[in-house]
């Protein structure tokens, strides 16, 4: 079982880095560099379609410039715009998230749909929940989820919108998907956190994923399941530890969940 776990995790943490399928060129706003994009992703959205936005895309100085009248955020809202009419953008959600320059720093939002094909860095919560015994809560994904439809999960993971913190995207994702408050959970630690740098399948496979996760750990205490709000998750199911590593080694979490589990575990 040891060598197995360990081929395993060498492969899981392979996938998930991983460099692009096809050279990415840098994008930028204002000064900033923001995301990165396939030189035919430029040419499919066209000039049309971006004028049609009060846009353009420009080279200069090493990187696609976004520019156009009013802030960032306006500017790459009206590029997430273009993006939806061309049919190039992930699924929409009316969810805005940070847009960071190199250093870190938040300079603009985008709507959620464009991050991906945009390869805009993003950041996620994950929450793995036990009860007393070891036993873990994971959850099944529904089965119209745009990414990975059906894949066992940890008790929660979600986004952190531009709206939160980090303590505030635990809560609110903890809530939506199990019906638990945060309050209610006992000794809630921060686990670490896991990086992702892989090619998506959104636009058409022209996207590519840049994500840090934090991940949580909780007891919850006897007499609380979980119970989801959002419509996004089908089922939970309490697993003893064998057959958590059972279900890893059988490929049935999403990727994100299954290296979560693995830092969990304590696996190097």
């Amino acid at each position: 079982m040891e060598q197995s776990v360990d081929r395993w995790l060498r492969h899981a943490q392979a996938q998930a880095q991983q460099p692009p399928l096809r050279p990415r060129q840098c994008l930028g706003i204002g000064g900033h560099v923001v995301g990165t994009v396939e030189q035919e992703f430029i040419q499919c959205l066209g000039a049309d379609v971006l004028q049609a936005n009060g846009l353009a895309l420009n080279w200069s100085h090493g990187l696609w410039q976004v520019q156009g009248e009013g802030d960032a955020t306006g500017c790459l809202n009206r590029l997430a715009q273009a993006m939806r009419a061309a049919g190039h953008c992930g699924a929409w959600r009316n969810e805005q998230l940070a847009v960071c320059n190199a250093q870190g720093r938040r300079i603009a939002t985008i709507e959620r749909g464009a991050v991906r094909p945009l390869g805009i860095a993003t950041q996620a919560v994950h929450l793995v929940g036990a009860v007393a015994d070891g036993r873990i809560w994971v959850q099944q994904r529904a089965d119209d989820k745009p990414t990975n439809p059906g894949k066992w999960d940890t008790l929660m993971g979600g986004m952190v919108s531009a709206e939160d913190t980090l303590a505030q995207a635990v809560e609110r994702e903890t809530w939506e998907e199990a019906g638990l408050r945060v309050g209610d959970l006992q000794d809630m630690r921060h686990g670490g956190h896991v990086d992702f740098a892989r090619p998506s399948q959104e636009a058409e496979g022209q996207g590519y994923m840049r994500e840090r996760i934090d991940w949580y750990a909780v007891t919850v205490p006897q007499g609380l399941r979980p119970d989801n709000q959002d419509g996004e998750v089908q089922g939970f199911e309490l697993l003893e530890r064998r057959e958590v590593v059972q279900w890893l080694l059988e490929d049935r979490f999403t990727p994100e969940a299954s290296l979560v589990l693995a830092a969990y575990f304590g696996w190097q």
